[in-house]
């Protein structure tokens, strides 16, 4: 599938099939897809959290709403392992665990997976129910399975989204031709 096909494809889904796991095979497609995403330097911080048995969901629900998926991943940075950024000291934490988890979205959508990306919940009570170490930091909960009911038209973008000059700072293109 062409790359934009794919992205205007995905949208997030927030109503599963929870009595329909998803395939071994699939998740290690989706977690290969995290482990090639680039990150800063190459220091490679994100670390994976997989949850898709009946209790570690229920600990999992505490925490966050994962809308009645039969797998989530809790994706974390390793905050002593991240790159910082000399001029100020800002950490690529949660930039390189948010470009692992746009991996795992397209991948779980080329797979004929649903999903969403969350970022409300708590993030001590995952920490704990997990027992995540120190360093560990809970950026997101991707949600995935076979979604319920028809999803969203490809051409949603055209009215859903900002065009693409709007996206431009002005002159951000000047002498481009």
């Amino acid at each position: 599938m062409d790359f934009l096909d794919l992205a205007k494809k995905r949208c997030s889904v927030r109503e599963y099939d929870a009595g329909r796991p998803v395939e071994d095979e699939k998740v290690e497609r989706i977690l290969e897809a995290a482990r090639v995403a680039p990150t800063a330097a190459n220091l490679q911080p994100v670390r994976l959290v997989v949850v898709d048995d009946e209790d570690g969901m229920r600990r999992l629900g505490q925490a966050a709403n994962v809308y009645g998926a039969p797998l989530a991943i809790i994706v974390c940075a390793d905050r002593e392992k991240a790159w910082r950024r000399p001029s100020d000291g800002k950490s690529t934490a949660d930039i390189d665990a948010s470009i692992a988890t746009d991996h795992m979205m397209m991948e779980a959508t080329d797979l004929g997976l649903g999903s969403v990306w969350i970022c409300w919940f708590d993030p001590a009570l995952i920490v704990e129910a997990f027992g995540l170490p120190d360093s560990f930091e809970p950026v997101n909960v991707l949600a995935i399975g076979y979604g319920v009911g028809p999803g969203k038209p490809t051409d949603r973008h055209d009215v859903e989204r900002l065009s693409p000059e709007s996206l431009l700072v002005d002159g951000s293109r000047a002498g481009m031709a």
